[in-house]
Formats: structure tokens, sequence, C-alpha cells
């Protein structure tokens, strides 16, 4: 699809008997309604006005007013993330479109689904350089799934439909929807009859049971098997959660995970070996390497999970299962690629398990396969030493474990948003997720200033929540501007910075790669984040040694409203284990508390 061409195709969508005139804003609410839409989160500026005029006269959506457009992209995210709704962003022309470019792209990167309006100056301005204009379809084609600019008045609703349409099926993304002004301010026709789906448009869900049985039966011939999931099984909704769950649970197979796909697995179930991948366990990335039959479900074979590709599980069969075709054998070749919704997927997969007439290969015991496990398990490549003395610096690993441990007794639901570098790792690795949509990351952009608009998104879907953003001092300053959203509607989110003075996976990578030449990787300039959060109206907090750490968590936990916590930590900590760029999966660096180095040599064998 393109958007010139897709001119012509709306004129099938404004036809019906019962049509209402309105305002190009108004038919814009109305649709919205229809949508399920119940918040927007934005900014308004010139080009939108009309918008916000008509926003001003309902009451059905609510509107979060954010102090920075790429912030209300991850405000949009995070909503959409943890409720499996479609999040939506209103923005001005020019400068506030432009601003979204991140926001769209990491949604993009990560399958969120977004929609974005975008204000534009009017239908006869465009192209001649008018005051805050910007070709935003052009800007944002590289980063939306689709985008549109409507240029009639009969195009809005079916446009707006459309859109949503495209956000939420097949692979999920962000769509953006260009509105010029005269078009908002104009009348528009609002018609009731069905919109149909765009007529190139149609994204299998259903997978062949042809390709589903040929993949049963190579799991059912397996002897080192490993389930390795991603995002995709979260953005299919929690019933793919649940029937991953049943599909583990029954093959008694292991089972590993994208930073992505966190939580579609209990953190603590006995068959899931944590995260694979850059900053995996030792467990999750030797299982990956040394298994024979490996069944990646919504992941996409990233760089960060794949390291060396000519050495990425040498020996498996590779089965993979996408909703997006374009990803089958995009950089892993496979033995069996499926096409579908994660769901239909693994509950076909549960379908042809039982089935032995279509399969008469009964299951291998794979005991043998768990030995090997349990050895790889006892070199506990998270583990970490904590001096207890009060007076002891704080490690970050040691502070994110007691967080979650003390989270975890309140018994409240908990969401946790991160920014991005070594707290956001450490996260990944200490923090057990036990459910779906819980956990809020920028994983393919690795977008600095996401969790804190991020954890925005997520306390206005969820109040009653437990929100926290796991950050880093570098990462806040991103889109510290948000504490003042946080504010004006008293948002009781709980910034938990890691606070190592430096942009730490930044000096991390300088210290192994480039001899610790220190380039401009040290904040020497950093504000006191305890006044900082007390002059955006909220409780500041300090931890600088053990001592003083449970005591901060627990008031940061029990205060009403929203708090950030300056928690001192090890400046010089590296975050391990750690695969070397252009390593294989078994060449993990442990770090100082481990080996220095697992060779292929010297691991043990099935």
């Amino acid at each position: 699809m393109n958007a010139a061409s897709h001119q012509t195709d709306l004129k099938h969508h404004a036809t019906g008997t019962d049509t209402t005139v309105l305002s190009g804003a108004e038919v814009l609410l109305r649709v919205l309604v229809e949508q399920g839409v119940e918040v927007i989160f934005g900014y308004p500026g010139g080009a939108v006005l009309p918008i916000y005029d008509a926003l001003f006269r309902q009451d059905a959506i609510r509107h979060v007013l954010v102090r920075h457009e790429q912030a209300a992209v991850h405000a949009a995210e995070a909503y959409a993330r943890s409720t499996g709704k479609v999040g939506v962003v209103l923005v001005t022309s020019g400068p506030g479109a432009t601003n979204t470019v991140t926001g769209l792209l990491d949604a993009m990167l990560d399958s969120i689904p977004v929609v974005c309006f975008s204000g534009q100056v009017g239908v006869p301005l465009i192209g001649t350089d008018a005051f805050q204009e910007a070709d935003t379809t052009g800007i944002t084609r590289p980063a939306t799934k689709y985008n549109y600019l409507v240029r009639r008045a009969e195009e809005v609703a079916p446009c707006v439909h459309e859109a949503f349409h495209i956000a939420r099926s097949g692979r999920p993304g962000p769509v953006l929807v260009d509105l010029p002004k005269n078009i908002m301010v104009g009348p528009a026709p609002y018609s009731d009859a069905p919109r149909v789906p765009h007529p190139s448009y149609h994204p299998q869900t259903e997978p062949g049971r042809d390709v589903i049985a040929r993949a049963v039966a190579a799991m059912k011939g397996a002897r080192r098997p490993l389930f390795y999931t991603g995002g995709g099984i979260i953005n299919a909704g929690p019933e793919a959660s649940t029937a991953l769950r049943r599909l583990v649970e029954k093959t008694g197979f292991p089972c590993t995970s994208t930073l992505m796909g966190l939580g579609a697995m209990p953190a603590g179930d006995r068959r899931f070996l944590g995260m694979l991948g850059m900053h995996g366990t030792y467990e999750a990335n030797m299982a990956t390497h040394d298994c024979d039959v490996l069944i990646a479900l919504g992941s996409r074979f990233d760089d960060r999970v794949t390291g060396r590709l000519d050495a990425f599980s040498p020996g498996s069969f590779k089965i993979h299962a996408d909703i997006d075709p374009s990803q089958i054998n995009k950089i892993v070749r496979v033995d069996v690629g499926i096409v579908g919704d994660a769901r239909r997927v693994i509950e076909m997969m549960l379908e042809e398990w039982d089935c032995t007439s279509a399969n008469t290969r009964q299951p291998i015991d794979v005991a043998q396969w768990w030995h090997q496990i349990s050895e790889w398990r006892k070199i506990d490549s998270l583990g970490f030493s904590q001096d207890m003395a009060p007076d002891a610096i704080i490690r970050p690993q040691y502070a994110i474990r007691r967080l979650h441990e003390m989270a975890t007794a309140t018994g409240r639901d908990t969401y946790v948003s991160t920014e991005v570098g070594q707290h956001q790792m450490w996260a990944a690795q200490h923090f057990g997720f036990d459910r779906p949509n819980r956990w809020l990351t920028s994983g393919g952009l690795g977008t600095m200033g996401y969790g804190l608009p991020a954890a925005v998104g997520a306390q206005v879907a969820h109040p009653d929540a437990l929100v926290i953003d796991i950050a880093g001092e570098a990462s806040t300053l991103m889109n510290i501007q948000e504490l003042s959203t946080i504010a004006q509607y008293r948002l009781p989110v709980k910034v938990f910075i890691l606070n190592n003075q430096y942009m730490g996976m930044v000096r991390q990578w300088q210290e192994l790669l480039h001899e610790s030449r220190y380039s401009e990787s040290y904040s020497a300039a950093l504000p006191d984040f305890v006044k900082l959060a007390e002059s955006f109206h909220g409780r500041g907090l300090r931890a600088t040694c053990v001592g003083e750490l449970d005591g901060v968590i627990a008031e940061m936990l029990a205060h009403p409203g929203p708090v950030v916590a300056d928690i001192c930590v090890a400046q010089d900590e590296n975050c391990y284990p750690m695969i070397p760029s252009g390593a294989a999966h078994n060449q993990m660096l442990l770090g100082p508390d481990q080996d220095d180095e697992i060779s292929a040599e010297g691991r043990m064998l099935v």
C-alpha cells in the first residue's frame, strides 16, 4: 500500500444513506469513540486547535497533556502494551509532528499499536513552506506501519477507522494520520455505513495445519528442544501466554525469552531459563547454542539475541512462527516457517501434540537434556556479591533484587518501565515477571528517555496499580519534564534511579573495547534529584549505602503520591553475563565474580 494510490481506494468507504454532516474535528472524535478510545496523549498547537476545541466540548475521551511530543508517543506505547488497546497521540504540525518520530520508530520496531494524529497546514498551503509546515507523511513513512495525508473531508472517517484496523491487526505497529487544519474546521460527512477493511491488507492469522504438523513432528523427535519466545507472544494477548504455559507444561521442554517477551512465562517457573541474548543467562544461551530443535515463537532473531549469525544455534532444526511473513528467513534460515497469530500457532501445536493419529512418533525422553541444563544453572551467571555492612556501597543488582522482593510483598499489581542502558538489563535479569504486559521497555530502538513517559501511560491505564520506572540518571534527564505531567494528574509513579553518575553501558563498552578511555560518558553536573522531585511537587528520597536502601524502598512504596528515589550505586559495576560483539552464545563473559570466559572447549556436552 502507499498513501498516494490510497486516496481513490477510500471512496468506497464514504457511501451510505444515513449521513450526518459535522466538522472534521467532530467526525474525528466520533470515530475515536466508536473505536473505544478513552485516552489521548497530546500537546496542542495552532494546526490542531479545532480538534482541541472539539475535545473541550465532550467528556467521552480523556486528554492527558504531556510536556513533549516524544513523551506522548512513549506514554501511548505503554498504555497500549499494558492494556492490549491501541494507544492514541495528538500533536500539532511541524515540530509537533517531527518530535514524534523517535517514539513512532520505537513503536515500529517493538510492534506496538499506536495511532498518531498530527496537525497540518491547510490543504491550499501544503508545499508552500507555510508556518510550521513539514512533510510529515514523508518524514514518518520509514517510522510507521502506514500513514495518511487526509486531503478531502469525506476521507476523515474512513481513514481513521482504517488506521486503527492497520495498527492493531497483523503485526501491530504505529500509524500516522496527518490532518490539515481546514479539513478539521470545515464540514465533513459522518456515515454509519459499515467500514470495509482495506482491500489489499489481509494479514494471515490462521496458520496452515500442514506446517504445524511438520513442526510438531520435529518437536516430538527432539532430544534437546528449546522454546525461544519473543514479544509476539505478548502482542497476541494474555490468551497466548496462557497457551504457551500449557505447551511448555505438556511437552516438558525448556523455554527462554527475549527482552520483549518477558512475562509470557513466569520467571519463577522451573522450566524457564531466563532471558537469552547479549545479557542473557548462561543456561539460556548455552541451551540455544546446543539445542537440536529450536522453536521460535513470536520472535524476530534480533542481532542482540543471535550474536554471531553463522554460529547461532548451529546444529538445530529451526522452526519459526511469526505473524509477519517478511520475518520468516529474513535473518536466520529456518526449516519450518509458520505464518500466523502466536496464540493460534500455539493452540494448534497443542492440538497436534495430542493427535497421535496424525503423528505416531512419540516424544523422546528429555531427562538427559534437563540434566545438562541443571549443570549450566550451577554456574549462577546472575550471581553477585554484596557487602552487607550498613555503610557498604550498593551494588545495582542488589538494589533491583530488593525492589522486586519488597514490591512483591505488597501484593499489588506491579508494572515496571525502564529507560535504556545497564539498569534496563539488570531489571530484566533481577526483577522477575510472572505475568504478561507488566514489563514496559524499549527493545529494538533502545530509546533513552522512554521509561518516565511510559510510566505515565501505564499509570493512566492502571490508576490503582504500582508503577515503577527503573531508571538511570542519564536516561531520566532525557524526558525529565514529564515529572510535571505526573504532578498535574497526581499520578503515583515511582521513579527508582540507579545513579552511578555515568552513562553506564557506554562506560562499560569504553572499558571493554576502548582501553577505558571514558570519552564524554561521565555526568559531571547532575541535579539534586531529591530537590528536583520536590520542585515538581513529589517526594524525593536518597539511599547512599546498604543500610539506607530498604528504608528508602519501603517509604517509596508506601507513599501515596509520586516519588523519585535516588539510589547511589557502585560507579564501576559492569553488566554481566555478556556476549561480546562478534562472539557466539557459548563464548560468554561472566564477569569478575565468575570465570572470565567460558569457551566452547570448556563446556559440558550432552
